[in-house]
C-alpha cells in the first residue's frame, strides 16, 4: 500500500474525471492521500474531498504565495476548520522567494503564525520552500521546541515536500549547488524532527544532482508524493500528474537506493502514517 503525501485533488485539473483518478489510485494501491490547501477557499474544499472519499485527508494552510491577506480573521478561519476528522496537518506553508508574489517578510510573518498554529492544535506541518532554505531551517530552529512541548520528544513534526536542496529554478537542472549541500539541509531537517518528501522529479533522467541525492538519504525519514496535478514522473513527464503515478516514484527509488518497490512502499507509508498520525 502506498501514500501520496501531497496531491492537490481540489484543483480544477482533476474536475472532469475526480472519481476516475481516486479509483484508479486506489487501483494502483494508493490508498492514502493528504491533500493541502493553498488558501482559505482551497481549504474548505480539501475538507469537502475529504468527506467525499474515504482514502482523502486534509491539510488546512495558506502557501507562502498567497499570504499576502492573512490576517486574525484568517487564522481563526484555518483553527476552525483544523479540527475536522480528517485533518491530519497545518499546511502547505512555507516560504518561497522564486515567485516574489509575497515580500519575503511577510512569508515569515504568515509562516511563524501558521506554525505557532500548528503547535497549538499539536498538528504536524507540510512545508514548501523555494530558493528560501537557508531561512526555513532557521524559522523551523526556532519554533521547534514549542511544537515538541505538544508533540513529543522523538515526534515527527512535519514534512519538507518536493525537497530538492537544490535553489535554481527547476529540480530537474543541474545548475546549483551539488548534493553536498542538499545532504547538509535534509540532515538539518532530521534533526529538528522533520521528514522528507520525494516525488516526480526523482525519475526525470537529467536530475542528476537529486537521483545522486536519494540514496544518501535516510530511507526512514523519506515519504512518497506526486504533487499533482504537476510534475509526472516519467515516462508522463508534462502531461497531468495524479496519485496513481506514485508506484512510479517508489521504482525509482528502489533502484536508486538497491531496495525493493515493496521496502520502499512498507516503509514510507510506515512514516506517513508516524507523521500524520490518524489515517486510516
Amino acid at each position: 500500500m502506498y501514500c501520496d503525501t501531497h496531491c492537490h485533488l481540489d484543483l480544477p485539473h482533476f474536475d472532469p474525471d475526480r472519481d476516475q483518478v481516486i479509483a484508479r489510485a486506489e487501483a494502483a494501491g494508493v490508498r492514502l492521500i493528504v491533500n493541502p490547501s493553498i488558501h482559505l477557499d482551497s481549504a474548505r474544499e480539501v475538507l469537502a474531498l475529504a468527506d467525499r472519499y474515504p482514502g482523502v485527508y486534509a491539510a488546512v494552510g495558506v502557501h507562502p504565495n498567497d499570504c499576502a491577506d492573512l490576517d486574525a480573521g484568517t487564522l481563526a478561519e484555518l483553527r476552525k476548520l483544523a479540527v475536522h476528522s480528517k485533518v491530519v496537518a497545518i499546511g502547505e506553508i512555507g516560504l518561497d522567494y522564486y515567485w516574489e508574489q509575497v515580500p519575503h517578510a511577510q512569508q515569515r510573518v504568515a509562516l511563524r503564525a501558521q506554525l505557532a498554529l500548528a503547535a497549538e492544535l499539536d498538528l504536524p506541518v507540510i512545508l514548501h520552500s523555494r530558493q528560501s532554505n537557508a531561512d526555513l531551517l532557521w524559522e523551523l530552529a526556532q519554533w521547534g521546541p514549542e511544537a515538541r512541548k505538544k508533540r513529543g520528544e522523538g515526534a515527527i513534526l512535519g514534512v519538507w515536500h518536493a525537497f530538492s536542496g537544490d535553489p535554481s529554478t527547476s529540480p530537474s537542472t543541474n545548475s546549483g549547488p551539488g548534493s553536498g549541500q542538499a545532504l547538509a539541509e535534509a540532515e538539518a531537517a532530521y534533526e529538528l524532527g522533520f521528514v522528507i518528501g520525494l516525488g516526480g522529479p526523482v525519475t526525470f533522467r537529467n536530475a542528476r544532482r537529486l537521483r545522486a541525492l536519494a540514496p544518501q538519504l535516510r530511507v526512514d525519514r523519506l515519504l512518497l508524493e506526486t504533487d499533482a496535478p504537476y510534475l509526472a514522473p516519467h515516462p508522463y513527464r508534462g502531461q497531468r500528474n495524479e496519485p496513481a503515478y506514485v508506484p512510479l516514484v517508489a521504482e525509482t527509488l528502489a533502484t536508486l537506493c538497491g531496495s525493493t518497490v515493496q521496502a520502499v512502499a512498507e516503509q514510507t507509508t510506515e512514516t506517513a502514517r508516524r507523521c500524520f498520525g490518524t489515517m486510516a
